[in-house]
């Protein structure tokens, strides 16, 4: 059982690693021309880049379909990558993006670091001059303009 938790607890940082290293090097880099969706205002629901984590579902459901019979590490990890996924659509979705209109103002500094880091990393319009592309960690920079406001 906690073999289990852990093999969750340690895909789900894992995840916070590999998220940031895609959005630098590939969603910035060769993939621009999907995630660039993203960075652009839009009324919508949907964009483009919405496509892109579909690749994080096909490996969850792979490591669930190969993991289910016997529920070994391939399940946990399964679990962890989905429970990063459904953190992903809380926090970045509909608390930053605001794309359902479910929260208002927060009091808590560590949500608004992480606000004001991805507006930063939106500032730049382009897939060069960005910063700031993990979902969860936060630089303490952000934290000390979290405080001031």
């Amino acid at each position: 059982m906690l073999t289990n938790a852990a093999i969750v607890l340690g895909t789900f940082v894992t995840m916070e690693l590999v998220a940031w290293a895609v959005h630098k090097y590939i969603l910035h880099g060769f993939l621009w021309s999907i995630h660039k969706s993203h960075h652009t205002k839009h009324n919508h629901l949907f964009e483009l880049n919405d496509v892109s984590f579909m690749f994080y579902g096909v490996i969850a459901i792979l490591c669930f379909i190969y993991g289910s019979e016997k529920h070994d590490y391939r399940f946990w990890i399964g679990v962890g990558i989905s429970l990063y996924g459904a953190a992903y659509f809380l926090v970045h979705d509909l608390f930053i993006h605001r794309r359902l209109k479910l929260f208002g103002k927060t009091k808590s500094t560590y949500l608004r670091a992480l606000d004001i880091a991805h507006k930063v990393h939106h500032k730049a319009k382009d897939k060069d001059n960005s910063e700031s592309f993990g979902m969860l960690w936060v630089h303490p920079k952000f934290f000390r303009i979290a405080r001031k406001r």
